[in-house]
């Protein structure tokens, strides 16, 4: 169908925003990108013709002064009425035509759109806009790579404060990624829908709230509910925040910039680490209230991270919307307002404030939903809503399966096994790395263990520390413990007569086949479960203590700190790297290279028997692999077109989340028994994986469809 009323022109210089229209206007006999073709005669006589058609009111007028409703404006040119008519033509014969038809037409007009759009960001420039939404959008990235450390580092204070078991541990630890998993495809869908900047408000107000909350609630369920939503929250970050930040650069600087706001994810983790090393041994900065309530250092560990999300909320609110989105749901004159702001502050920056934004109209896509709002306006406030909710989510659907299109079906797939083996290998080493750390600790620990046989203690008063200690076949006769620790302490076939315990605080202390008679245990934590087939003979506990307590210091906690901090760390130069070369040596090579070294980077785990050895090939692993990360984030933002650029990214981002469950679950359960299986998953995870990158298209050279 001849389209009448689009412009083909990509520019028409020299006009004002208050000509951004789709109406072509008639001025001098002339008419703005269209050519009569309707027979009538324009020649040297047209100007009087007009003046003839002017009427005595209109008479003195100038051609640019301002028409006032009601007042007469001549008889109208007979091209005007055949341009009206041809305009409202199409709009007509829209309800007639196939939805195919239509689909064909639109994405005519987004291959058109892409090119213009490109030309328009080059002439806009990269300056004081771009660097100040890279700043926003960064906070928003640090407050996702907090939010995956935020767990690990307050589990062992936690367990402590919540008496949470091994299970309850390992749901903690997994329930952020079940929740980033859901919101990274229900935020990533809905931003196609709703729009870039407003679906990022949403998810990071549900996280900065419930993070919050978290760091407040005392109860196990409350809390692993809060860390569910905030996960949920967060999880849609990443997808919004690359496809946002794309659509304001160019070809030539996409992939350098993208990259280089990979780098705020390290900036997170190395906060985090920071954070818990400075914050949670201070166990004192807290307080409580009563019996029940408890605020411990932890906990304000929790509230300090949450500040990243609540500073880029703030900041969002002061960013505008994506043009490019706008544009693709037919809002032109905001696109073209916010492409003249981007234009005029990085000229302002660069001291040329005369340089003139010179476009004027810019292709937008055929529409094919104008019939929700008809729809939704309709019935009441609660039918309304419904209608909406039900049409979008019925949209983000349609855009999911429309990712597994024959179009877009191979590069789906094949992008789906390299985020998910590189998920699987990434996060289950990191991981891995510091319960082996661990491991190889507490077997040193072990290894130092004090054993004391058939030693015999009366009339003794216990007031200092046990530590590590084995006491077998020992007797105790009216002994007192008073305001003691023990701390991995075993009494094994051991006799307790006339003693007295108080205020007693212990961890991993057990006594096994003891006999205990007429003895007093008063306000201590020595519950019936750390008594293993003892006989208690005429013995009395008196006002137990209730709940966990924080009273050990772990060195090891430490190490986790500073084992955490350097691997965040270490993917400093991978990120530089990856940054200066993103754009010379393509997508692709980057992202095979990468996994391929950080495959190799895993057989030498087999040499790491020492605390150091692990630390180092950690570090090493986490700086190869970066650069396959943020080429995998370039080319994901690149190959899907603008309205299901968010929708594609947030699937694959949360099949990486479901890989980071697999793995947390896999190599966590094999350590202490064997290397072997870990290694050889994650590198041959990596191995295949990056072969298979190989066959992906490039992009490097490819405008934003």
């Amino acid at each position: 169908m001849d389209d009448g009323y689009r412009n083909t022109n990509l520019y028409q210089g020299g006009r004002g925003a208050n000509q951004v229209s789709d109406d072509y206007r008639y001025q001098d006999g002339n008419y703005e990108g269209y050519a009569p073709n309707d027979g009538y005669y324009r020649g040297g006589d047209e100007p009087a013709h007009e003046e003839d058609a002017q009427s005595d009111v209109t008479e003195g007028h100038d051609e640019d002064d301002e028409v006032y409703e009601g007042e007469y404006q001549g008889i109208p040119h007979p091209d005007d009425i055949k341009e009206k008519q041809k305009k409202r033509a199409p709009a007509m014969a829209d309800e007639y035509r196939d939805r195919a038809d239509l689909m064909a037409e639109r994405m005519e007009d987004e291959e058109q759109l892409a090119h213009q759009y490109e030309n328009i960001i080059e002439e806009c420039g990269h300056g004081r806009f771009q660097w100040t939404l890279f700043f926003v959008l960064g906070l928003a990235l640090m407050a996702d790579g907090v939010e995956v450390f935020v767990v690990g580092f307050v589990l062992p204070s936690a367990e402590k404060d919540m008496c949470l078991s091994s299970s309850n541990k390992g749901m903690l630890g997994l329930i952020v990624y079940l929740g980033m998993m859901v919101g990274a495809v229900m935020l990533g869908g809905l931003a196609d829908k709703l729009g870039r900047k407003q679906c990022l408000i949403i998810s990071l107000a549900i996280n900065a709230a419930f993070a919050f909350l978290s760091s407040f609630v005392q109860g196990y369920g409350f809390f692993l509910f809060c860390r569910l939503i905030s996960g949920l929250g967060i999880g849609g970050t990443l997808p919004i925040v690359f496809a946002y930040f794309s659509e304001f650069l160019s070809r030539e600087k996409r992939g350098e910039h993208l990259s280089w706001l990979c780098m705020f994810w390290m900036i997170g983790g190395i906060f985090a680490s920071a954070m818990a090393w400075s914050i949670i041994p201070h166990y004192g900065w807290g307080f409580s209230m009563g019996t029940k309530y408890h605020f411990h250092s932890w906990r304000v560990f929790v509230l300090v991270c949450s500040l990243p999300c609540i500073a880029s909320l703030v900041a969002l609110k002061f960013m505008p919307e994506s043009p490019r989105f706008l544009l693709e749901i037919g809002k032109h004159d905001e696109a073209w307002m916010i492409l003249k702001q981007v234009h005029d502050t990085n000229m302002r920056a660069k001291g040329e404030p005369e340089r003139v934004f010179t476009v004027s109209y810019i292709k937008t896509p055929k529409q094919v939903d104008e019939f929700i709002e008809i729809q939704s306006s309709t019935g009441t406030w609660y039918q309304r809503w419904m209608v909406r909710i039900s049409t979008t989510f019925k949209q983000v659907w349609d855009n999911v399966l429309y990712c597994l299109t024959a179009q877009y079906r191979m590069n789906t797939l094949m992008l789906a096994v390299v985020w998910f083996t590189m998920a699987l290998s990434y996060y289950g080493l990191i991981v891995w790395f510091p319960d082996m750390i661990r491991y190889l600790q507490e077997e040193a620990y072990e290894s130092r263990v004090k054993v004391f046989d058939e030693e015999e203690v009366s009339h003794f008063t216990f007031n200092f520390t046990l530590e590590n200690q084995i006491h077998r076949n020992g007797e105790y006769r009216n002994d007192k413990f008073i305001g003691m620790k023990f701390k991995e302490v075993r009494f094994e076939h051991s006799l307790f007569e006339d003693c007295y315990f108080e205020d007693v605080t212990s961890s991993e202390t057990f006594f096994e086949n003891c006999t205990i008679i007429s003895t007093v245990f008063y306000n201590t934590d020595l519950y019936e479960h750390k008594f293993i087939n003892c006989r208690l003979i005429n013995s009395t506990f008196m006002k137990e203590k209730e709940g966990c307590h924080l009273d050990f210091e772990e060195d090891n906690d430490f190490l986790i700190y500073l084992v955490s901090f350097l691997g965040s760390l270490s993917v400093l130069p991978g990120n530089i790297i990856s940054a200066l070369l993103m754009d010379k040596i393509g997508r692709i090579k980057m992202i095979g290279g990468s996994m391929l070294i950080s495959a190799v980077c895993c057989f030498f785990l087999f040499f790491g028997n020492s605390e150091s050895a692990m630390i180092g090939w950690q570090c090493l692993f986490c700086g190869a692999s970066i650069a396959a990360w943020n080429a995998l984030d370039v080319i994901t933002v690149e190959l899907y077109p603008t309205d299901k650029r968010a929708t594609a990214f947030g699937i694959l981002n949360g099949l990486c989340k479901f890989g980071a469950i697999l793995g947390n679950s896999i190599f966590a359960s094999f350590v202490g028994i064997t290397k072997v299986v870990p290694i050889l998953l994650a590198s041959s995870a990596l191995v295949g994986g990056g072969l298979l990158s190989l066959r992906l298209p490039e992009t490097r050279e490819q405008v934003l469809m």
